[in-house]
């Protein structure tokens, strides 16, 4: 993931931790090891998961403002713009993500138009539930709205999800073990949420991978 730095000087997201060969954003604690990061953000997620269940109704709509607050309360005592829309622009390879000057009112839309739409997800059936975590994960993917930890934020949200529905926790191994197709989907779904869809199938429950067939 790489950052555009066209005019970033002094700002903090743009920063990375002295001692750490730009392997590491600049933060709180003077981590400076990217493998020890992973491990302090791998345990702050952790203790986010837990205690999710317990404040998520299984009718309750879900919105920007619960995204924006798992990721300030999963990153906030690391990094000091956790939580903030960013301010860089962002892309992977040759894709690039929403402009930064665009993501409030992007977030505004996936609010009104998807969110709404798709949240709560207690009365769905499975593939209603496959198409709403499908739609909502691309649109806030192809977003970007953090500086760090946006597909983590959004996996969380796909399992708050599929939790209103009454469904375990995903398990998302296929992902991660096919990420050229994941990403590939992501792409795909500025025109089309079909690849995605499937993708989200497969981390589903077994009885729903073969629902199509």
């Amino acid at each position: 993931m790489t950052a555009d730095r066209y005019d970033t000087t002094g700002n903090p997201e743009a920063q990375f931790e002295p001692g750490s060969n730009e392997s590491v954003l600049k933060n709180k604690l003077g981590v400076q090891s990217s493998e020890q990061m992973d491990e302090v953000e791998l345990d702050l997620l952790i203790q986010l998961y837990d205690l999710i269940p317990e404040e998520i109704e299984t009718d309750q709509p879900l919105t920007v403002i619960n995204i924006r607050d798992w990721h300030r309360r999963w990153l906030g005592n690391v990094y000091p713009w956790a939580g903030q829309c960013r301010t860089v622009n962002m892309g992977k390879d040759d894709f690039h993500f929403a402009a930064a000057g665009q993501i409030d009112r992007l977030m505004g839309e996936l609010d009104r138009k998807f969110l709404t739409r798709y949240t709560p997800c207690d009365s769905m059936s499975d593939e209603q539930l496959v198409e709403a975590i499908a739609v909502v994960h691309i649109e806030l993917i192809l977003i970007h709205p953090f500086r760090e930890g946006n597909g983590r934020i959004s996996r969380l949200l796909a399992n708050v999800m599929a939790m209103q529905a009454g469904k375990p926790e995903l398990d998302f191994t296929l992902w991660d073990e096919q990420k050229e197709r994941y990403f590939s989907a992501i792409q795909a779904g500025m025109d089309d949420y079909k690849p995605m869809k499937e993708l989200v199938r497969q981390v589903l429950p077994d009885a729903l991978r073969n629902a199509d067939e």
